[in-house]
């Protein structure tokens, strides 16, 4: 019996020990093809698909707004944000396509509550027409358009964080002996997203006939950045009056670290203002639609109110007056 225990025994830690080192294996494949993929940005990849080169320009800018042109409206400056946004998050639909998504979710969420209140025999006044068509926009327009604002912001850091990195990229290869041109496709092989598909964006608009310095001023445009903006003067004044290139970048990449190191600092302490206007901004959003899905009474049974119908309205503009100041208070320039 003793001998039989250790037989099992044996034969646990065995099939333990298969089961670990299957898991291992599995998992050691995985994240050796999530590191390929990653290492890979999404231009090499559209190429090594057999993708034509217009065809991935095209791709990778058709969110571009048209900087050439000024908005002339608060409705055309805001379009124009969303399509950037739009770019930066690297969402792969047009701003129309999105808008129109939004529009039929919209519709749709209307429907759907306008139907269960006249089943539930409510009232169709005033007040509540607006619950509903504010819940609606909320929950179709209000949390798409946050969620696509926070993760251009993620990727927009990012880039600013690639930028010093891949200046001393270029830096090395002009050293080696590459021109311009041959540095810039290094960057669109060596660099992971966002910013190695910009370099990519850059050398095809070159090869296409475009001035680097131009194409360089749109990737900046693009994603209002001042350090490619600084990149760019440099480039042309090195045009102009030559010199040594890549020790002017070197400079230009320690100058843009030590100002991003600033940055941080400022970025450190002001993050409890930062954090607070996220959660004022948020929070009445994601409360109103978590709350009216949980418990559409508890604001249906005062929509009927005839106070309601100014009170609603005023805390909705207010909100937005709210808005416009957190954005302006915590909009820091370094």
């Amino acid at each position: 019996m003793f001998g039989g225990e250790i037989v099992r025994v044996i034969v646990l830690l065995a099939v333990f020990a298969s089961v670990f080192l299957l898991l291992q294996v599995f998992l050691r494949l995985t994240a050796d093809r999530r590191s390929l993929k990653n290492a890979v940005n999404k231009r090499m990849g559209m190429i090594a698909t057999g993708v034509d080169r217009e065809d991935i320009v095209a791709v990778l800018r058709k969110n571009q707004p048209d900087f050439n042109v000024a908005p002339d409206s608060i409705f055309g400056k805001a379009y124009s944000k969303f399509r950037q946004n739009l770019l930066m998050s690297a969402v792969p639909f047009t701003a129309d396509q999105v808008i129109i998504a939004m529009g039929i979710l919209f519709a749709a969420i209307c429907l759907i509550i306008g139907s269960v209140i006249w089943a539930a025999n409510i009232p169709l006044t005033f007040g509540v027409a607006q619950m509903v068509l504010v819940f609606a926009a909320a929950l179709a327009i209000g949390l798409p358009i946050l969620a696509i604002s926070f993760v251009a912001q993620r990727r927009r850091k990012k880039m600013q964080a690639q930028f010093p990195v891949s200046l001393d990229i270029f830096v090395r290869a002009l050293r080696s002996g590459h021109p311009v041109s041959s540095a810039i496709e290094l960057l669109t092989q060596e660099m992971e997203d966002p910013i190695g598909s910009e370099y990519g964006l850059v050398s095809d608009e070159v090869s296409y006939g475009a001035e680097l310095t131009d194409a360089l001023n749109e990737m900046a445009e693009r994603w209002g950045l001042e350090d490619i903006r600084m990149f760019v003067v440099s480039l042309s004044i090195q045009n102009e009056t030559g010199g040594n290139l890549a020790e002017v970048l070197s400079n230009l990449s320690q100058v843009i670290r030590e100002r991003a190191s600033l940055f941080l600092k400022v970025r450190a302490l002001s993050s409890e203002g930062r954090m607070t206007g996220w959660v004022l901004v948020a929070t009445p959003v994601v409360t109103f639609v978590m709350l009216f899905l949980a418990n559409p009474e508890f604001y249906l049974g005062v929509a009927t109110d005839p106070i309601f119908y100014i009170g609603f309205s005023v805390m909705i503009v207010w909100y937005f007056v709210g808005l416009y100041w957190i954005r302006k208070l915590v909009d820091l320039k370094v």
